[in-house]
């Protein structure tokens, strides 16, 4: 089977794992963009598939981009089935559906959001079509399986997160352990708290400082950037930045932990969609303490503490509980990896994405 694969997500070298793992088992041609946003492409030596690094409009801009050149790559493919790993309103999700609809190949998207939204002109009419064109779609979670339904998609849809955990990558290591420690000159007894991702408001960073002011025994450790780096700067006591992070070096600097807080706060518009900095943690034995926040209980399960979002005293009493039980730490991290290899590993995402394919190839062949 051929499949052409289209994602703005694959600029991240560590997500191509997936790709890798993809290319074992179809005829695999990705499609990413040369730049997105100021960044372009992480670089990778792709074995088991080719890549089309193409320009695109609107780079940066998430429903808005869409691909330049992208036609002669799809005549050049000739795929069996199309992977727009893409929102059903985006406009370059509508325009690999009508690449897709012209050539007589199924089509299959993609999608997180977990709140339905009322979309303006001309989204809403982009879904439609989208909706009324493509052979399948794959949800992220069963939230956003909901959402499609009652957005209207009334088609195939099978509940896969966009990508999988390399466990070769993300996994336990004490010397990364050992190393980020003296990086940091960590006080004997002293924990490292973690936090992943982009530094903003909503998702709770500020109130993981507020807790960790009470707690003389912790150093925080915030990977990654983003606006509200300055204001954390000011207020946060005993913290290292270390500002963005390559997703080579995630692996090395998660598995230097010792407790990952991702304190996500919903708003109107948004709520955790899955919060894969988790499972990457999970997978590296990191206990991890999550919001209640959309999709958080159910990624992290029993092998995490859930805490009421907002809820800074349920915070600090979280964390003084497992800092001050290393055995329980210990508990969390041997189910975290428990479910990271049963439910989030590559091989199992890539299993379940092929399946789909194949059903979806069968399901458009003439009978």
């Amino acid at each position: 089977m051929k499949v052409l694969y289209v994602s703005k997500a694959m600029v991240i070298e560590t997500y191509r794992d997936k790709l890798e793992a993809l290319g074992r088992h179809v005829d695999l041609t990705a499609v990413v963009p040369a730049m997105w946003g100021s960044d372009g492409a992480e670089p990778s030596q792709p074995r088991a598939y080719a890549i089309n690094s193409l320009p695109v409009r609107f780079s940066g801009q998430n429903h808005l981009h869409y691909y330049r050149k992208l036609r002669p790559v799809v005549e050049r493919v000739s795929p069996d089935l199309v992977h727009i790993d893409e929102e059903p309103y985006s406009a370059v999700t509508f325009q690999l559906a009508s690449l897709s609809k012209r050539r007589h190949v199924p089509a299959v998207f993609f999608a997180w959001q977990n709140l339905l939204k009322r979309l303006p002109p001309p989204f809403g009419s982009m879904q439609s079509y989208v909706f009324g064109t493509v052979a399948g779609a794959i949800a992220g979670t069963h939230a956003a399986a909901h959402v499609l339904t009652q957005a209207g998609y009334t088609g195939p849809v099978s509940v896969i997160p966009q990508v999988g955990v390399a466990t070769t990558r993300f996994t336990p290591n004490a010397e990364a352990r050992a190393e980020t420690r003296a990086r940091l000159n960590a006080r004997s007894g002293e924990l490292l708290v973690g936090y992943g991702g982009r530094l903003v408001r909503e998702k709770g960073v500020h109130l993981l400082t507020q807790a960790a002011a009470q707690l003389p025994d912790l150093r925080l450790v915030f990977l990654g950037d983003g606006p509200e780096r300055a204001r954390l700067e000011r207020s946060a006591r005993n913290a290292y930045f270390a500002g963005h992070v390559p997703s080579a070096a995630m692996p090395h600097w998660l598995a230097g932990l010792d407790i990952l807080v991702l304190p996500s706060l919903s708003t109107k518009s948004w709520r955790e969609q899955f919060g894969r900095i988790l499972v990457e943690a999970m997978a590296c034995g990191v206990p991890v303490i999550g919001s209640s926040s959309g999709e958080i209980p159910a990624v992290a399960g029993d092998a995490g503490v859930l805490v009421p979002e907002g809820d800074v005293s349920a915070l600090v009493g979280a964390l003084r509980k497992l800092s001050s039980s290393p055995s329980l730490r210990c508990e969390l991290a041997q189910r975290a990896c428990a479910r990271v290899h049963e439910r989030y590993s590559q091989e199992r995402i890539v299993r379940d994405t092929v399946t789909f394919y194949h059903s979806l190839v069968a399901g458009s062949s003439p009978s």
